[in-house]
């Protein structure tokens, strides 16, 4: 089962200066991605994330957003067979994090 970060977490663990803030992938599509993105996500669509693997590191936390948290649910799992140890699901995806931390967010 791959856990699930909740979007207060995340903008709690962002700002928590003694903690290493994970890398945000996002695996949506380019123009979803332009759209609205949480920080300086990485964006890597869903497609793309076989050839793009091998570049992540593996020794980082890292938290898979995607517009609702299904896709995202999808790599999540994705990675965690691919031996990513460190892999969590941004629970709602973007849109959650719209309503719960930055309701100034664009929607779509």
């Amino acid at each position: 089962m791959i856990p699930e970060l909740e979007p207060r977490e995340l903008a709690e663990w962002q700002r928590d200066a003694g903690r290493a803030p994970p890398l945000l992938l996002d695996v949506r599509e380019p123009w979803e991605y332009e759209v609205c993105r949480i920080g300086d996500a990485l964006l890597v669509p869903l497609r793309t994330l076989p050839d793009a693997a091998a570049a992540l590191p593996r020794d980082r936390d890292i938290v898979v957003v995607c517009h609702h948290g299904r896709r995202s649910m999808h790599a999540a799992v994705w990675l965690a067979r691919a031996g990513f140890e460190r892999v969590r699901n941004l629970r709602g995806g973007v849109a959650a994090w719209a309503e719960q931390v930055d309701p100034a967010m664009p929607r779509y």
